[in-house]
């Protein structure tokens, strides 16, 4: 039986990640797209030292800059020649760029007429809307294009919508004047965090790609896990939640650890339907994993209105229950299966690992330093951005020479471009709802949907954002269902912040979610498994994100929003103890192999735990208890 070929970092990368599949010229074509790339880096760090534009022009030369590079890097023919850009990509380089200047060149004119807005306004502006939903397109998707193709169609139907959906419905100018030239469509919130907050991440991002981070991560976990039962799938757990704290990208970390773990793994005796997932999960919990988290977590700090140090420390508990999970699926597996480690002698030394590159990790060590003591976050990236580049000069072997620091310019500015168009995109989403009230009454409809109760809103929540996240980028599914299904909860009495985690755990763990699991299918194309079976194992994997939000929205003490507490500490090791009880259920493995009554049985154990009460967690413990007595008696006999 001839077995799947698995497939090259590159290759995954263009086939699965949208983003990454991007046109690369030669010739004249290539130097003008890295200067307009490093131009577009420059101007970003420019505004960060010495102070942002004003909030519409700041972010109206960030999106001109986005929209050029990406109808250049993202054509209408991928077979057209490389040295030379298509004509149609050509115009709608310079229609992204100038579509923007007009606000830029016009702005007091444009401010004092805002209420009645020429033709020559909405003619332009309505050309803007067009051109941000064709780099959608081709930059993030079909599925998230068809969502922003149904909120403008809901925009003039109004009048014809049923019951609590009707609206007075908008006129062409009311539309684009609203969304294109004022900060609560195109130009809101999300695109202005992409343009101050966002890029800046990004860029660090890069940087520290570039000094060879993500290979001292790796080492480093290999040097920690390698050695037990399983060592590599532990390996991949370990410098995949390192890695997470660099990428943003649920694809992308799989490739950049995945391609040296997931051989480890089927090399000791994995299954590579098993060992892509494990790959999959663990980077996808990437995005969860302070302090730097993906870029939703920026678009948080702004819709809650807390600093982003908040949202980081909120996000501490949920990523370590996370990756916990995943950490316990793997070694049950491993135990199952008898997986051995790698041998010490063939594993590389920690502190000679520390010693030869320990000094990479320093601006990440000060970035979070700097958050904690309350600099802004585009002042920490800012810092960490400069330091990475200085810290990297300290060995010959890490340094990075003239040519690589500029190049870091270039990858930076073209690795904003999925979460820049995307925030573009959602901003004519929240135009809409703001404008019409869509939001309010959609969560009215769900909490009627419900019949008001919590588990009920949770659970339809929950769905809604994993059926978006499957076809639309994290960043706006979390944009969409914090404007409308966040509220629902926050109806019911749910915090803000624990309300807008929810929607951004379940945003986030789509990667994983079959039939659309991008990430588990980037996972089979390096391992060369099947695509649907490692999804499926990925979830089981990834069980933990499916509970987790349950469990901070009904204790919200896990966000640590009230400091450390004794009902903290008890709430946090029931849970530790029901995350045991559930992975090891899924796998079928705790000091035995079990039977499926018992499988049953420990898994409503575990769910006991993670419902707060005394009640439940004595009874999940008192469960939890008794199979682990059974299966150590089975284990010695």
């Amino acid at each position: 039986m001839n077995e799947k070929p698995t497939m090259s970092g590159e290759e995954v990368l263009k086939k699965y990640d949208k983003e990454s599949n991007t046109m690369e010229y030669t010739g004249f074509m290539k130097k003008f797209v890295a200067a307009l790339a490093i131009t577009f880096s420059i101007f970003q760090l420019y505004t960060a030292t010495f102070g942002v534009l004003d909030a519409q022009l700041q972010r109206a030369v960030h999106l001109g800059f986005g929209l050029s590079l990406s109808f250049l890097l993202y054509p209408t023919l991928k077979s057209w020649r490389r040295d030379r850009v298509h004509p149609l990509d050509v115009v709608l380089a310079i229609l992204g760029a100038a579509t923007p200047a007009y606000i830029i060149l016009n702005y007091r004119e444009l401010i004092l007429r805002a209420a009645l807005p020429t033709t020559t306004d909405v003619i332009i502006g309505a050309v803007g809307i067009l051109i941000v939903i064709e780099a959608a397109r081709r930059v993030v998707g079909i599925p998230m294009v068809c969502v922003v193709l149904l909120f403008i169609a809901y925009a003039f139907a109004g009048p014809y919508m049923p019951g609590v959906l009707a609206h007075r419905g908008l006129t062409l100018s009311q539309f684009v004047s609203h969304v294109y030239y004022t900060t609560e469509g195109i130009f809101g919130i999300p695109l202005g965090v992409s343009s101050t907050f966002i890029f800046l991440f990004i860029l660090f991002g890069a940087y520290l790609e570039g000094t060879g981070l993500g290979k001292f991560f790796i080492d480093i976990a290999n040097s920690i896990a390698g050695w037990a039962s399983g060592g590599p799938a532990k390996v991949a757990v370990l410098s995949s939640g390192l890695m997470g704290t660099v990428s943003g990208s649920s694809v992308a970390n799989v490739v950049g650890t995945g391609s040296l773990t997931i051989p480890m793994m089927k090399k000791l005796g994995y299954h590579k339907d098993f060992a892509g997932a494990v790959e999959a999960a663990a980077s996808t919990g990437g995005q969860l994993m302070p302090p730097v988290m993906g870029a939703a977590a920026f678009l948080m700090a702004e819709f809650v209105g807390v600093p982003y140090v908040e949202i980081v420390q909120a996000a501490v508990i949920p990523a370590f229950l996370y990756f916990t999970g995943v950490w316990l699926g793997v070694h049950f597996e491993a135990k199952r299966g008898n997986l051995k480690g790698i041998p010490r002698s063939q594993l590389p030394n920690f502190f000679t690992i520390l010693r030869e590159r320990g000094h990479l990790a320093i601006p990440l060590l000060v970035i979070v330093y700097l958050l904690v003591t309350g600099y802004t976050p585009m002042r920490a990236a800012l810092v960490a951005i400069f330091l990475s580049i200085i810290v990297s000069s300290l060995k010959a072997s890490t340094r990075m020479k003239p040519a690589e620091i500029i190049k870091g310019l270039e990858t930076g500015a073209r690795n904003v471009l999925g979460v820049l168009v995307a925030c573009a995109a959602a901003g004519i989403i929240i135009g809409v709802v703001t404008k019409t009230g869509v939001g309010l009454k959609m969560a009215s409809g769900l909490l009627q949907l419900s019949g008001g109760m919590m588990l009920p809103s949770m659970f339809f929540t929950m769905l809604t954002a994993i059926v978006l996240g499957m076809g639309v980028p994290t960043t706006a599914n979390y944009v969409i269902t914090s404007t409308i299904a966040a509220p629902a909860l926050i109806q019911l009495g749910v915090p803000i912040l624990a309300a807008h985690m929810f929607v951004f755990y379940f945003g986030i763990i789509a990667d994983v979610t079959p039939p659309v699991a991008l990430a588990a299918y980037a996972g089979s194309g390096i391992s060369g498994g099947n695509a649907l079976r490692t999804g499926v194992n990925a979830s089981k994997l990834a069980i933990a994100a499916f509970i987790i939000p349950y469990m901070f929205v009904l204790s919200p003490e896990l966000l640590l929003t009230e400091g450390i507490t004794g009902e903290l500490l008890l709430t946090f090791l029931t849970a530790l103890i029901g995350m045991i009880a559930l992975s090891s259920s899924l796998i079928g493995y705790l000091k035995a192999s079990m039977i499926f009554p018992e499988r049953l049985i420990l898994f409503a154990g575990g769910i006991m735990m993670i419902k707060p009460g005394l009640v439940t967690d004595i009874a999940g413990i008192a469960i939890f208890a008794t199979v682990l007595f059974l299966q150590i008696r089975r284990s010695k006999s």
